[in-house]
């Protein structure tokens, strides 16, 4: 879900700008998974530029605040939002943990690293939303550590159907500041792609998996 649409415009447009998010439907990238995609995103190019950095932090503290009330803790998903999450954290003035993709191998073993109590309300930030596994997995952990999850808010979501019934089976709520359609609506308003190239990039989002150039 999109809580403002000037909100997700200006965020793409950022994004874009910073090259945070590349579009390349001529050329188009290898994900890790092994798709073909055009798009590349690395929403951690926005730490390095402050006035990108500012604006999703006091964006993504807003929708918190509006669509979950003041949570007890921010939760960051690692590694891609620890950053962004103790910056929304700091803004709401509230604690801050993070979760790991497993627990350690050693030590205490923890996944969920920072002071957690059990029964405490947890709002969940994350930096890029694809199919949703990875978040929703760090969701779990949380919940098994005694957290009664609020939500969850990502800077950018490429809106893939597996990604909504992913977080729709897991009963979890998703807003991001920006996604997919808004992107490409704001690349061709200022000219980064063409009519054509809007066409392949549309093509690509009904059928990433099986995507060929």
């Amino acid at each position: 879900m999109i809580m403002n649409k000037d909100t997700a415009k200006k965020t793409a447009e950022l994004l874009l700008q910073i090259k945070a998010i590349k579009l390349s439907p001529n050329k188009p990238f290898t994900w890790a998974s092994g798709w073909k995609s055009p798009i590349y995103c690395d929403n951690r190019l926005t730490l390095s530029y402050p006035p990108v950095r500012v604006f999703i932090k006091e964006e993504i503290a807003k929708i918190v605040e509006l669509q979950y009330g003041k949570p007890d803790i921010i939760a960051g998903v690692a590694t891609g939002a620890i950053a962004m999450g103790v910056l929304v954290a700091q803004q709401l003035g509230v604690p801050f943990v993070y979760v790991r993709p497993e627990p350690k191998k050693h030590g205490r073993q923890n996944q969920v690293e920072g002071h957690l109590e059990k029964g405490q309300n947890v709002v969940v930030i994350e930096d890029l939303i694809s199919t949703g596994n990875s978040s929703l997995q760090a969701v779990d952990a949380l919940k098994d550590a005694g957290a009664v999850i609020k939500g969850m808010v990502a800077i950018f979501t490429y809106g893939f159907d597996v990604a909504t019934k992913n977080f729709n089976d897991k009963n979890v709520n998703l807003v991001t500041l920006s996604n997919y359609q808004y992107l490409l609506e704001q690349a061709l308003d200022s000219n980064y792609i063409n009519e054509n190239e809007l066409v392949t990039l549309k093509e690509w989002s009904s059928n990433p998996s099986d995507w060929k150039q």
